[in-house]
């Protein structure tokens, strides 16, 4: 297939990129071109997708079987990219979030279940049902957190910064939220598994890891990966209502239960993740963590300590 990656050069879009190369497909690339691409001589289109007329200029004459459109947050995002390719393309494929779901006392969240119309990520769940609607032929997927190599979210770094330096590890609440990590190789797997798969079509995915952990335990598991005794942990809990931060944040995950059921995905996108947590976090840990020599780094730790101290 020639398939066109909205992005393609930060995260998930180098992972795929990489992925679908490797399956023989022909990638083309939209992006700003402020970062190079992940593979070496493949066609990039340059231009700011938060233009529309830009967008249209530059794509209206391309083909394409399949797109993937990773970094589209709000429907204007997304709209005139559908408007462009609507009876031309094969397969839309939409990554969207898990976030959009509404905060409930059942979990985990299963597709279809209701979603937060305060959410910060709306702006996806709107692009959904507007797919929904178009007529396009649409996949879209839900990620839980994604960690990995590369990872430009702060989430398994924070907890090595912490288990590197020997530091008390600061955790809101009793440390017992469930929450849920997706290797993002896993991800990108699981989304080059839609293409050509007619059950996918007009479907939604949760993608993630197959486990669910704590707080307290992806702690632990951070440890393991980094080659320390969970054992030797120093985790300190506390409530977070007693301090302000301001718009800092304290602790990188939501403070909530917060995971999804992959069930559907298993079942019908042939698919299966291969990183349990802990080999996960050994990946990210030794090839991104201590590649990036991040372990040296001055990092700040001015919040714990608030906590720290309060403690």
């Amino acid at each position: 297939m020639r398939i066109l990656i909205m992005g393609g050069t930060r995260f998930i879009g180098v992972y795929l990129t990489k992925e679908l190369v490797k399956q023989g497909h022909e990638v083309v690339l939209f992006n700003r071109g402020n970062k190079p691409a992940p593979v070496e001589g493949i066609t990039e289109i340059h231009g700011d997708r938060k233009d529309a007329n830009q967008l249209k200029q530059k794509l209206a004459s391309e083909h394409f079987d399949a797109i993937f459109d990773n970094n589209g947050r709000e429907l204007s995002d997304t709209q005139p990219l559908v408007e462009i390719f609507n009876n031309q393309v094969k397969h839309f494929v939409y990554v969207s979030s898990a976030g959009v779901y509404l905060k409930s006392d059942q979990m985990p969240h299963i597709e279809g279940d209701t979603v937060d119309p305060n959410s910060r990520h709306k702006g996806k769940f709107e692009t959904e049902s507007y797919l929904e609607k178009s007529g396009i032929p649409w996949t879209s997927i839900r990620p839980t957190y994604i960690y990995g190599p590369q990872n430009y979210n702060d989430l398994e770094a924070w907890f090595f910064d912490r288990i590197v330096r020997n530091r008390p590890i600061p955790i809101p609440g009793n440390g017992l939220h469930f929450t849920q990590f997706g290797h993002i190789q896993d991800l990108v797997k699981g989304m080059a598994a839609v293409l050509g798969n007619e059950t996918a079509i007009g479907q939604i995915y949760n993608i993630s890891g197959e486990r669910y952990v704590t707080f307290d335990g992806l702690a632990k598991a951070c440890a393991v990966a980094a080659g320390k005794s969970a054992d030797d942990l120093n985790i300190v809990h506390y409530d977070p209502k007693q301090f302000d931060f301001g718009k800092k944040k304290a602790f990188p995950l939501r403070m909530q239960h917060f995971f999804a059921d992959i069930h559907k995905a298993l079942q019908e996108l042939n698919w299966k993740p291969e990183y349990d947590l802990v080999s996960g976090l050994k990946d990210s840990f030794e090839n991104d963590y201590l590649a990036s020599k991040r372990d040296k780094a001055d990092i700040d730790f001015a919040l714990d300590e608030q906590i720290l101290s309060a403690s």
